[in-house]
């Protein structure tokens, strides 16, 4: 049984598997959740990344995890060329994400908000994609033991816990959340 949680801090700090980058198609991490991933575990990971670009959206690849305490990052663009996103690019990221993820062998998976900082989605909207979306993948993925959704700040956490909530809970899926 698959277990999702929510942790409110870096995603940086996460001792997991697999860290979910979103990004955008030139697979550059500059700013949000992808420079804070580059400037914690090193260059490396966006010398990885960008080798493997340009992508289209919704697709995503696996790098290296740098200095970081995961195993791997998974770039999952979620962004268009003008750091836009919609329902649909939200949820094939994810799709996509959790796809490398069974092909990686992943036991424990890190997703931030995706498409919520730059990409301006709103934030309930988003966590309500992203927990439907991964709890459709983990019927297929019975490898991975834990999804976290590793937020930063109250709203984010607010809008996944509400997102959790809203779920009728089932016996494949044990749902909680952790520390706000």
């Amino acid at each position: 049984m698959a277990r999702i949680q929510l942790w409110n801090g870096d995603i940086c700090e996460l001792e997991v598997d697999a860290i979910v980058n979103p990004a955008n198609p030139s697979l550059w991490m500059a700013t949000g959740v992808g420079g804070a991933l580059r400037r914690a575990g090193g260059d490396a990971i966006e010398l990885a990344a960008v080798g493997q670009g340009p992508l289209s959206l919704g697709q995503a690849v696996v790098t290296t995890a740098g200095t970081l305490a995961a195993r791997i990052i998974i770039h999952a663009v979620s962004l268009d060329r003008d750091r836009r996103t919609s329902a649909v690019a939200i949820e094939e990221a994810v799709r996509n994400a959790m796809a490398r993820a069974r092909e990686n062998h992943v036991r424990s998976i890190a997703f931030p908000a995706l498409g919520t900082g730059v990409g301006g989605y709103p934030l309930d909207e988003a966590a309500r994609i992203t927990l439907a979306t991964v709890r459709d993948e983990l019927r297929h993925s019975p490898s991975i033991e834990a999804v976290t959704f590793a937020l930063r700040g109250a709203a984010a956490y607010a809008a996944f816990q509400a997102a959790i909530h809203a779920v009728e809970t089932s016996s494949a899926v044990g749902l909680e959340a952790g520390p706000g």
